[in-house]
């Protein structure tokens, strides 16, 4: 019997996991009405990003009542996608599927899914067909920061397209190989390749709480990918330079002819003035942007964990890392 894994990260959710838990039983007893008879072995892997609510209490609690949901607590914080890794180097199954705790990816897509894995699909991803109720600035902003991304790289993120997805074993083993701590998953899915489809989902609303991305976090995000997954504002910073070199030559010519030919009172403060604080404007964005890769460079440099568990429900002999990839750097 083929094994499946969920992976749901967990980040202040505790008004949600009880609905979670509802929504998910069908499925885990292979009796929802989508899966046609198929029989599967079922596991969540719900791995609390230091929650500082309750949700780590019911995420025990949840386990207590069904031990397929099995639990990680991570020490602090770490953010969403070394998180993912957690869950990444502790699925079992020979495939997973990635969700949110709560349930804006619907249930009812995953048999989906799972079809088109055993049609011989490796990446099965969720093709959103609208973005909820998500503000008009968001959603301008999301289709501007993919637009600009993929045209910076040569391998494209697809748009509208999350963390709701299908990841065949291959694929899973692939991308726990890179252990970069700097993550960006969204670009390393399309990185590794492999066989990929989609599937249309309508996002519905939030069962409970609020979204955790303010504008601030949202725009910290974007910056994140874009120097995590490309290296294209550095190279948009020297053609920045060579431009204004060169109008800089140009304009050098122009002032020099122009005094030869009609002499040049004391003149053009206000077009010096001008002048350097554009430069210096330039220079300050090319040291900023060289700043942000240096920045990655020095953390990837210290070699610490991206991760650090508090505490998990997942016993010896269950854990893939014990069984597979036992060479994998930690």
């Amino acid at each position: 019997m083929k094994k499946i894994s969920l992976l749901i990260p967990v980040y202040n959710e505790e008004e949600s996991l009880d609905a979670l838990f509802t929504a998910l039983l069908p499925l885990l007893n292979n009796t929802h009405k989508s899966l046609k008879g198929a029989k599967y072995e079922w596991e969540v892997i719900l791995v609390d990003d230091g929650s500082n609510d309750h949700s780590f209490d019911k995420l025990k609690q949840l386990n207590a009542r069904d031990d397929r949901f099995k639990y990680v607590k991570l020490s602090r914080n770490f953010g969403k996608e070394n998180a993912l890794l957690a869950g990444f180097d502790r699925v079992s199954g020979d495939a997973m599927i990635i969700m949110d705790a709560d349930l804006q990816h619907p249930v009812e897509t995953i048999p989906e899914m799972i079809t088109k894995w055993e049609e011989g699909y490796e990446d099965v991803y969720g093709q959103r067909l609208s973005r909820g109720k998500e503000s008009i600035f968001r959603k301008i902003f999301t289709k501007t920061y993919y637009s600009l991304l993929n045209k910076s790289t040569r391998v494209d993120v697809l748009p509208n397209v999350g963390d709701f997805r299908l990841l065949d074993r291959k694929v899973i083993d692939a991308i726990r190989a890179l252990r970069e701590t700097q993550r960006y998953t969204k670009g390393l899915y399309c990185w590794v390749g492999f066989k990929k489809t989609g599937v249309d989902f309508q996002t519905a609303d939030r069962v409970a709480g609020k979204t955790h991305m303010s504008p601030g976090r949202l725009i910290n995000l974007a910056l994140e990918g874009i120097t995590s997954y490309t290296t294209a504002p550095l190279r948009l910073a020297t053609v920045l330079g060579f431009v204004i070199s060169v109008l800089a030559i140009c304009y050098m010519i122009f002032i020099v002819c122009k005094t030869l030919i009609y002499g040049e009172p004391i003149q053009g403060f206000p077009t010096l003035i001008c002048t350097i604080l554009i430069l210096g404007g330039c220079q300050l964005l090319a040291l900023g942007i060289i700043g942000e890769y240096i920045g990655k460079i020095y953390t990837e440099s210290k070699c610490r964990p991206p991760y650090i568990v508090a505490e998990e429900s997942i016993s010896p002999d269950t854990d893939i890392r014990n069984s597979k990839n036992d060479d994998l750097p930690r």
